[in-house]
C-alpha cells in the first residue's frame, strides 16, 4: 500500500504537467523546431511521413506488433519494477542502435528513424500486457497511441490527448467499432512536426554518433515514465 501512494503521488504530479498550459519556453521550442524543419530537404520529411504512416496503420490493424502473456505478479511493486526493468532493457538497446546509426552517417542516420519509431511501439505493447491489458482490443491500441503522442507532442496538442485518455474504460466504449476511424492522419502529422527533433543531430557528422546514444537512451526513458503513468491512471483510482 506503501508504495501505491507513491506510486499515486507520482502520477498527480505527472498529470498536472500533462495539463498545464504551454510555457514561453514551449513556445520558443516550436519556433526553433519550425526553422529547423525548414532546412532538412523534403525528401527527408517525406521518408520519415511515410515510416509514422505505416507503423501506425500496423498499429492499428495489429500486423506488425505483438505482446507477450501477461505475467503474474504477487503485488503493485512487482508489476512496476518489472515494467522498468524491461524499460531499462529498451534504453541500452536503443542507445547502441542509436550509436551504430549515428555513426554511419546520413543514410544509416535516416535508417534510424523507423527502427527506434517500431522499438518505442514494441515496447508499449510489452508494458501494455505487463498491467494486465489485452491490446488484441483495437481500443487499447488506440490507447497505445495516445500514449505515444502523450510522450511525444508540443505541449498544446499533449493537453488534447490528455483529455482524451482522461477515464478511458468509460470513453473507449463510445468507440466506434470501426478501426479505420482513427485519426491516424492527425497523429502522424503531430508526430512529424514535433518528435524527435534532437535526433535530427544524429544525421550531422562527427558527433553523429554521440547524439544518437544519449538521445535514443533519453527518448525511452521518457517513454518509460508516460507510459506508467498513463497506466496507473486506469489502475490506482
Amino acid at each position: 500500500m506503501l508504495y501505491e501512494a507513491q506510486a499515486r503521488a507520482e502520477m498527480e504530479v505527472w498529470q498536472m504537467k500533462m495539463q498545464k498550459a504551454p510555457s514561453f519556453t514551449d513556445r520558443l521550442s516550436k519556433n526553433v523546431q519550425t526553422r529547423i524543419n525548414r532546412l532538412i530537404p523534403e525528401k527527408v520529411h517525406a521518408a520519415i511521413t511515410v515510416t509514422i504512416k505505416q507503423m501506425v496503420r500496423g498499429v492499428l490493424y495489429g500486423s506488425a506488433y505483438t505482446a507477450p502473456k501477461t505475467p503474474g505478479f504477487a503485488s503493485f511493486f512487482e508489476l512496476e519494477d518489472a515494467v522498468r526493468r524491461r524499460v531499462d532493457v529498451y534504453k541500452k538497446t536503443a542507445a547502441a542502435e542509436g550509436g551504430v546509426t549515428g555513426a554511419g552517417g546520413l543514410l544509416l542516420g535516416l535508417a534510424d528513424f523507423p527502427i527506434l519509431l517500431s522499438m518505442k511501439l514494441k515496447l508499449l505493447f510489452d508494458i501494455a500486457a505487463f498491467y494486465g491489458f489485452d491490446v488484441n482490443d483495437y481500443r487499447e491500441r488506440v490507447y497505445i497511441l495516445n500514449i505515444f503522442q502523450l510522450a511525444f507532442s508540443s505541449q498544446q496538442h499533449r493537453r488534447k490527448v490528455f483529455e482524451q485518455i482522461r477515464d478511458w474504460d468509460r470513453k473507449s466504449k463510445e468507440m466506434p467499432e470501426d478501426i479505420n476511424a482513427f485519426d491516424w492522419l492527425s497523429f502522424q502529422q503531430e508526430y512529424r512536426d514535433h518528435i524527435d527533433l534532437a535526433k535530427l543531430g544524429q544525421l550531422l557528422p562527427v558527433v553523429g554518433a554521440a547524439v544518437g546514444v544519449v538521445v535514443n537512451y533519453r527518448l525511452v526513458e521518457k517513454l518509460g515514465v508516460t507510459a506508467m503513468n498513463a497506466y496507473r491512471m486506469r489502475l490506482l483510482k
